[in-house]
């Protein structure tokens, strides 16, 4: 952990940098570079105040919950979450986070009669099998996957790729990753902080 005159050191270096930054000839260059910047303070900053708000939630309750709970509670929400899996801190791995995504849409799919177990994970390459219990009523496998993705998604935004098993349609082609956007080695551990997705399957 970096001490407090190293931090400072780099706001100053920082600080630095985008003066220099803003000497330069305006151009398409420059303007991406802002946008970039632009979106990664809005992704920090909407990080940061969602975890602040689950710090004082915490707090208010009046039980005395202690600092692992609370770093558990940052973990499973989707924005804060999202900002921890950027620089490696998430508390929990990949695969505990997609065990999580699938007890929490079970009960929805359970009201399509379709249960969903996890098949394997591979360097970041999910696969997901779902199987169909009985008949139910106006159900899709655009649903279907629109309930794994988004369940998928929200607690593990660095999955490399998803394939749902046991659908009709085909899997999406393909989508930008939260890993490849970042260019981190994240722990299989946002945003906005979320990963983007492209699907051109549908």
């Amino acid at each position: 952990m970096e001490n407090r005159s190293d931090f400072q050191e780099q706001v100053k270096q920082l600080g630095n940098l985008i003066a220099q930054f803003d000497h330069l000839p305006d151009g398409p260059q420059k303007t991406a570079c802002k946008e970039l910047v632009q979106l990664l303070m809005d992704v920090h900053g909407a990080g940061l105040e969602r975890l602040m708000e689950i710090v004082f939630e915490s707090g208010s309750t009046g039980s005395a919950i202690t600092g692992p709970a609370i770093i558990d509670k940052i973990g499973q929400d989707s924005i804060a979450g999202s900002l921890l899996l950027l620089y490696s801190l998430h508390p929990d791995d990949l695969e505990t986070r997609l065990h999580k995504a699938l007890d929490r849409m079970r009960p929805r799919l359970r009201k399509l009669a379709t249960s969903a177990e996890l098949v394997c994970t591979d360097n970041g390459v999910v696969q997901v099998q779902l199987t169909s219990t009985g008949h139910s009523c106006g159900s899709s496998a655009t649903d279907l996957r629109a309930i794994v993705e988004e369940g998928i998604y929200e607690l593990a935004p660095d999955v490399a790729a998803l394939e749902i098993l046991g659908l009709e349609e085909p899997s999406p082609a393909g989508f930008v990753s939260l890993q490849s956007l970042m260019g981190h080695n994240l722990v299989a551990a946002g945003a906005q902080g979320h990963s983007m997705q492209t699907d051109t399957g549908d």
